[in-house]
């Protein structure tokens, strides 16, 4: 390879990315650089502005800038961060997800727009040369075992299902009474469920799933529900589970629940340590039959005004 060959290569992807964007109508109204600042804020509950600044490497005072505007336009709050009182901790507001959400749903349209005129047979080797791009040039060698954690694009949330029933069939013996049960707390959430107030996350290594979560409200009033936490067997050991319960921890007070309950069984130790780890209590259990096996459901409880700093939201009491 020749130091032409990469800037050939550069010139092509220019245009590409150009043509993605003509018009600017991908971005409107914002920058590239105010669109990439939304979309790091959109997949996690919350970021420390130091720590968005190094992730995009930005000028502090560029950054600032740009939090300046978010803030005057409603899309951010800012405050204390928890882990250090002199840094500042900075969230999307409601009205700044829904910006996210409408960059984002115009970035899936225009890329499957692209991806549409590539021969189906074609984008496996496409797929492939992107991810050896990145593990190529990637810094340290090694970007593409970093773990993201972000919002469920098509398909993922099938994923959630096949891989739960796939995983505790082989790690448990359980039946396909699993598998319904999941597909349907699935489908509930995708037929409905309210954004500002639920919430699903993937977790993504080398550009596939590994991990997944779930919050959604419980029946008893100002209540969200952890559900479904999986971690990919190769994926285990990394932290992963911890920085799943720990995304639905921020979320559920971040919003205003007052309490997080999740059920469990008690099989499953590695999930009940992160849960243990993150200040979960038992609060009750019961033997059942249940997936062709005799198990011990248990009921854990995570009071969120006890365990951290609690806002409350009257929309999240109220509904």
């Amino acid at each position: 390879m020749t130091v032409q060959d990469v800037r050939a290569f550069n010139r092509f992807y220019t245009g590409v990315i150009g043509a993605l964007d003509y018009g600017r109508h991908l971005y409107a109204p914002y920058t590239l650089t105010e669109s990439r600042v939304l979309y790091e804020l959109a997949q996690v509950p919350h970021l420390d502005a130091v720590d968005l600044r190094t992730l995009l490497d930005l000028d502090a005072g560029y950054l600032s800038r740009i939090l300046n505007k978010f803030e005057d336009a409603g899309l951010i709050e800012r405050g204390p961060s928890q882990s250090d009182p002199r840094r500042r901790r900075v969230r999307l507001t409601a009205r700044g997800r829904e910006a996210a959400a409408l960059l984002d749903e115009r970035a899936r349209e225009t890329v499957g727009a692209m991806l549409g005129t590539v021969d189906p047979a074609d984008r496996p080797r496409l797929a492939q040369a992107m991810r050896t791009i990145q593990q190529v040039l990637g810094e340290d060698g090694d970007r593409s075992e970093e773990v993201v954690l972000r919002e469920p694009r098509p398909g993922d949330l099938g994923w959630i299902v096949q891989r739960n029933a796939a995983l505790y069939a082989a790690e448990y013996g359980w039946n396909t009474d699993y598998e319904g049960l999941v597909a349907r707390i699935v489908a509930d959430f995708a037929e409905d469920h309210d954004p500002h107030l639920e919430r699903v996350w993937i977790a993504e290594r080398a550009g596939r799933p590994v991990g997944c979560v779930m919050c959604v409200r419980d029946d008893a009033p100002g209540t969200a529900r952890l559900r479904l936490l999986l971690v990919e067997p190769e994926a285990r050991g990394h932290g992963i589970g911890d920085r799943l319960v720990r995304a639905v921890i921020d979320f559920a007070r971040g919003v205003g629940y007052r309490d997080l309950v999740l059920w469990t069984n008690d099989v499953l130790s590695g999930a009940r340590r992160i849960y243990q780890r993150h200040g979960f209590v038992l609060v009750a259990e019961k033997p059942h039959r249940s997936f062709g096996k005799d198990l011990v459901g248990q009921d854990w409880r995570l009071d969120l005004h006890e365990s951290g700093e609690w806002r409350v939201t009257q929309r999240a009491n109220d509904e």
